[in-house]
């Protein structure tokens, strides 16, 4: 880790993750001895991170300082924010402040990794203030696609930082929660040292419409569809979700709830009185077969085409409760996720095959963002009328983009910064500059466990996808300098071995030329003879096939 150079006059801020990238927020507010943080949420991996369940922030930065953090406050309860909560709280138990909403699914997920118990948890809500030595937090309200979002307001002696968390400006938001924009217009009349703003629709030119907007179309398709309706979205916008329950309502329709994360998402909505639902609205899976089809709604996950979802094993004839039938319609009530294009196409190609008609896509009008354009992004600037401008939550184009709006709304070109994760920029009441940085690059989690899966791992990964593996067998006794069986070469995935005899054959001839030249080095050893192995068949099989399979030497060493 480099040495920072944060003088004692100064406050850092920076992006431990959340920066360049969607996912993974992660942000740090730092006086003196004092760090507040922000979010604490995972990445899902891209599609050549194969295995990887999430990604998240190097936390070591954190780690090294755990005796200045001073709270963790949650903007809101999307995984990109509160994913990484479990994976923070096993190396810092940090006292967590959140709404009530992010704070029903935190302890969810606190439950789920045993950390329940030892966590020390805050309700907080738009008008709480948290007061520390030198430091201290307020809070705004914004609209989000789930409820409960709020901005941050970080009190310093410089000045004050504000981080918006994710935002767009509902003014007819479905949860009955609108932007407080006399809050905002209140922090920008007293003074915004710097503003930390979403960047994530900075691209696009437009005032992102309402949920309320999105309510006319979903109505729409209820009046015209007679047959049932399978109803498709994220389980985390409770916003859709009492769009979808409202209106099905209105049609006399049940409701069946299918996936676990959406069955956790009605729980805490009805719990929490986001949603009004009576017990006599729903239906388990049973009762569905007495219902006539026009008196149906199915509400699932997959809106993703998430292979494990419930509308992928509906679509492919795997769940066990429920199938296709003749008149369904299914609706896609939101947009594919970058790199999910394909999977959402196959689940809706399955589903037209299966005989229903599926509703998808911006013609529809069934979905809209939760995010601010561009529009919305200006409106905030003026509110806060900001000294110094980081865009954070977007890739580097959006952030640039978003830079540009920040000085068309009256914010000086050299009073902007676009960060990476890990760069840390040292603010006093009139002067800002790069203090440094520290390492922030991700942390990869599998099923088996944080941190032990590499580049390294990622690549073998890819490669045995791509290309194969080639696997080599041998006993040798390195003592005599003999080879006493084998070497046997096994394909999988890389050629098939019955049609492929004679390359193998030649390959087996070269792998046992290779291994008495090894033997007679005088430090030969496993690890020499392993590496001269994948050295000279990796060149052989290249130049014969155009192909570079994974080798792997599997040899036994006898005395």
């Amino acid at each position: 880790m480099k040495k920072l150079n944060i003088k004692n006059n100064e406050t850092a801020i920076y992006g431990v993750g959340g920066l360049g990238e969607i996912g993974k927020n992660t942000y740090g507010v730092q006086f003196q001895d004092e760090i507040i943080l922000i979010d604490a949420g995972i990445k899902f991996p891209e599609d050549d991170q194969l295995g990887i369940d999430y990604v998240i922030p190097d936390y070591q930065y954190l780690i090294d300082n755990k005796d200045k953090i001073k709270a963790l406050v949650i903007t809101h309860g999307h995984e990109d924010h509160i994913g990484g909560v479990p994976f923070l709280l096993k190396v810092l138990n940090v006292p967590i402040y959140a709404g009530p909403l992010a704070l029903a699914l935190i302890k969810n997920k606190l439950e789920e990794h045993g950390l329940l118990k030892q966590a020390e948890l805050h309700e907080i809500n738009d008008k709480s203030v948290l007061k520390f030595k030198k430091t201290s937090v307020s809070f705004f309200r914004t609209t989000h696609s789930i409820p409960d979002t709020m901005g941050v307001a970080v009190h310093t002696p410089d000045g004050v930082i504000v981080e918006t968390g994710d935002y767009k400006f509902d003014l007819t938001p479905v949860t009955n929660q609108p932007p407080d924009l006399q809050a905002m217009a209140k922090l920008g009349e007293e003074g915004v040292l710097c503003l930390m703003a979403d960047s994530t629709n900075a691209e696009k030119p437009v005032w992102t419409k309402s949920e309320k907007w999105v309510g006319k179309s979903v109505r729409h398709i209820f009046d015209e569809v007679k047959g049932r309706i399978i109803f498709a979205t994220f389980a985390s916008n409770l916003s859709r979700i009492k769009t979808a329950i409202d209106t099905a309502l209105a049609h006399d329709r049940k409701i069946a709830v299918f996936g676990r994360s959406m069955e956790a998402a009605i729980v805490n909505g009805r719990k929490l009185g986001y949603l009004d639902v009576p017990d006599s609205a729903f239906v388990d899976a049973q009762e569905l077969k007495h219902l006539p089809a026009d008196k149906i709604m199915i509400l699932c996950t997959g809106s993703q085409g998430e292979p494990m979802a419930a509308l992928a094993r509906i679509a492919n004839g795997t769940h066990r409760q429920i199938s296709i039938q003749p008149g369904d319609t299914v609706v896609f009530s939101s947009n594919p996720i970058p790199g999910n294009t394909l999977s959402v196409n196959r689940v809706i190609n399955e589903l037209e095959e299966d005989g229903a008609t599926v509703i998808h896509g911006k013609i529809n009008n069934i979905h809209t963002s939760g995010h601010g354009g561009q529009e919305e992004e200006k409106l905030m600037l003026r509110l806060m009328k900001p000294k110094f401008f980081v865009p954070i939550h977007g890739e580097y184009r959006m952030l640039k983009i978003h830079t540009k709006l920040a000085q068309e709304c009256g914010v000086p070109a050299d009073h902007c910064f676009i960060l990476k994760n890990g760069e840390v920029l040292a603010l006093t009441k009139d002067t800002a500059h790069i203090a440094g940085y520290f390492n922030a690059g991700d942390v990869y989690i599998d099923g088996n466990g944080i941190g032990n899966i590499g580049d390294k791992v990622l690549r073998d990964r890819q490669l045995l996808s791509e290309e194969g593996l080639v696997v080599v067998v041998a006993t040798i006794n390195l003592k005599n300098q003999e080879i006493q069986s084998g070497p046997d070469l096994l394909s999988r995935g890389f050629v098939y071995m019955r049609e492929s005899g004679e390359l193998l054959d030649e390959g087996r001839k070269l792998v046992f030329r290779t291994i008495r030249r090894a033997m007679k080095n005088k430090n030969a050893d496993e690890k020499s003879i392993s590496k001269a192995i994948v050295n000279d068949l990796s060149n052989f099989l290249y130049e014969k096939t155009q192909r570079s399979p994974l080798i792997l030497p599997m040899l036994i060493m006898n005395d």
